[in-house]
């Protein structure tokens, strides 16, 4: 069997940068477990595995260990590629998913992740927190499985150093650290060690979060963001009722073929 893979970089406007995930177009659904180790094997954040559905695409996510309920980067590069190769004429992509009906629009050279809106709320830090980032934060708030972490600057941001054995222990699925911005609305970093991650590049699912907590914060619905982590990435994010619009570029890294 051969599998048509691509590796694109998400969220960036040059190789190297963003997050880059793969993209594997499938004629059905294969095993679980042969899925599962396929993502192991390209070792990247995620791998977006898509079979042609009766009404647009069928779309899952997995990182090297577990399968996930939303996507971000990995939906950019998986819009990217069919947008590129299948549906050159259409101008977007509709994809069935775990977490309903998503979307990735062109936009000349970049490219709109139409998402779940995921507002956080507010709750109590758990216990070791501060020691497990390696930094005190201001605020906590609950976001889709996740902690959000607020500090009080991008530098204590970039300064943070988790403890990645700590942090397993934790009651969620991660961490969103984030922080007013010099030079845009806000900055941030994700953490999620238990799903073999233990820092993503860029993550589009951490922003269904953050827009609409910054939008409600800075009284503003248009925001730019950064994620600061060592490949970095930009996102212009937009809230728009329940659905959060994440706009992006993407490069191609690679494309081929696995062997199976």
């Amino acid at each position: 069997m051969r599998v048509p893979i691509w590796q694109v970089d998400a969220f960036a406007s040059e190789p190297f940068g963003g997050n880059p995930a793969a993209v594997c177009m499938l004629d059905q659904w294969l095993p679980d477990p042969l899925l599962q180790a396929i993502a192991a094997e390209n070792n990247l954040s995620e791998t977006a595995f898509v079979v042609r559905g009766e009404n647009g695409y069928e779309l899952r996510w997995m990182t090297p260990t577990v399968e996930v309920d939303l996507c971000g980067h990995a939906t950019l590069a998986a819009g990217f590629v069919l947008l590129r190769e299948w549906e050159r004429d259409s101008g977007r992509v509709r994809f069935a998913t775990r977490s309903g009906p998503v979307e990735v629009l062109r936009d000349d050279d970049r490219y709109v992740l139409d998402f779940p809106s995921r507002p956080p709320e507010p709750c109590e830090a758990p216990e070791r927190l501060a020691e497990t980032l390696g930094g005190e934060p201001q605020e906590v708030q609950h976001a889709a499985g996740n902690h959000l972490a607020l500090f009080a600057d991008t530098q204590q941001v970039a300064d943070l150093r988790p403890d990645f054995v700590l942090m397993m222990a934790l009651p969620s699925f991660g961490v969103i650290a984030t922080a007013p911005g010099d030079t845009v609305d806000f900055v941030s970093r994700y953490f999620a060690p238990k799903f073999g991650i233990p820092e993503d590049p860029v993550t589009g699912s951490a922003h269904c979060a953050l827009t609409p907590y910054w939008a409600k914060r800075l009284g503003k619905e248009s925001l730019e963001a950064r994620q600061i982590s060592k490949r970095g990435g930009a996102l212009s994010c937009r809230l728009q009722g329940e659905r959060v619009l994440l706009r992006g570029q993407a490069i191609k890294y690679l494309e081929g073929v696995i062997e199976l």
